[in-house]
């Protein structure tokens, strides 16, 4: 994995972009350690992406191919990348100009990492600031700075916690993903953490604390939460510990603790929903992996008649309200 005389590959997955693609490229070409080569993988879009990337020329790879989702589009990138190396960027977003001479640097003094990641900001369309630092959101930023551009110990255990990588801000060794696999195209929701945990689980990985994406929030990209969601949220964790339960568990973490709660967070959701009948079966679920306390507690509360439901929901909405009322 040495990093000397690298060649990188960037892979630009591209859906109705057109609008945003053209920043996102020159971020790449802007980068203070070149880019070998940058492939646009356009995900069967109805907009003009294809179109404004003349204005690029060669410096473009550009692949059509019919619309499958952003992890199709992102294999289709490893599938055809002849660089040693793969960085991913969404078309909306952008790289700060010393990304990935930065993070060859971590490769370079840690040879036996596979996966560098960096922290990213929000910003809106107009380039304002929303969000200046989502690991310090998460309060991850004081702990990933101690290690002082080490390699995470134990970094399977604490993505399974809190995924704490943005795909756009990963520079990954491509043998590593012919080894470990690549997207799970049947996944729509987790997709990401779940290839990471596959690479931390045999190999170093680091993340630098320092902003090295920009995340534009627009209409089109912001994700809200559905049924969806969660629910590939507990295929995530059920597959993960399929194969990672051993080495999980020899670094702190319950996989039968970490289901539980992806289905009571199911749960949960669906009984935000008025979808009773589907959360009892979800808190059910969670309970016959770990038992928690908001299963117990939200199980038999999916038993009550609907009018009862709404009466609580009802009392706590003010009860939240009045709360507030004193805090201020």
């Amino acid at each position: 994995m040495i990093a000397d005389a690298m060649k990188i590959s960037a892979v630009i997955p591209a859906y109705n972009s057109a609008t945003f693609l053209p920043q996102a490229i020159t971020s790449v070409l802007a980068q203070s350690e070149s880019i070998s080569e940058i492939i646009v993988v356009d995900d069967g879009s109805t907009d003009d992406t294809r179109g404004v990337l003349e204005q690029f020329g060669s410096a473009v790879q550009y692949v059509h191919q019919e619309n499958q989702g952003p992890s199709a589009a992102r294999n289709r990138g490893i599938d055809l990348a002849e660089g040693d190396w793969i960085a991913f960027l969404d078309a909306d977003d952008q790289w700060t100009e010393d990304k990935t001479q930065e993070q060859i640097e971590i490769v370079r003094r840690h040879p036996e990492v596979a996966l560098v990641a960096s922290d990213m900001a929000e910003v809106d369309p107009s380039g304002n600031v929303l969000v200046p630092s989502v690991l310090n959101k998460h309060h991850l930023l004081d702990w990933l700075k101690s290690l002082n551009g080490a390699p995470i110990p134990h970094a399977m255990a604490a993505l399974v916690q809190k995924n704490f990588i943005p795909t756009g801000a990963v520079l990954v060794n491509k043998a590593v993903l012919d080894q470990v696999g690549r997207f799970d195209e049947q996944l729509h929701f987790g997709e990401d953490l779940e290839l990471w945990v596959r690479v931390s689980m045999r190999h170093a990985i680091v993340c630098v604390p320092k902003v090295h994406l920009l995340r534009t929030r627009h209409g089109s990209n912001l994700v809200n939460a559905n049924t969806e969601m969660f629910q590939d949220l507990v295929e995530v964790m059920q597959r993960i510990r399929h194969y990672g339960t051993d080495t999980l568990k020899a670094q702190g973490v319950n996989m039968d603790a970490q289901v539980a709660q992806a289905w009571s967070n199911l749960g949960y959701w669906l009984f935000s929903e008025h979808e009773s009948v589907l959360a009892r079966s979800a808190f059910r679920a969670s309970l016959k992996e770990y038992p928690s306390f908001r299963a117990l507690i939200y199980y038999p509360s999916c038993l009550l008649p609907p009018s009862l439901l709404y009466k609580l929901r009802g009392w706590k909405q003010h009860w939240h309200k009045s709360t507030e009322t004193k805090d201020v």
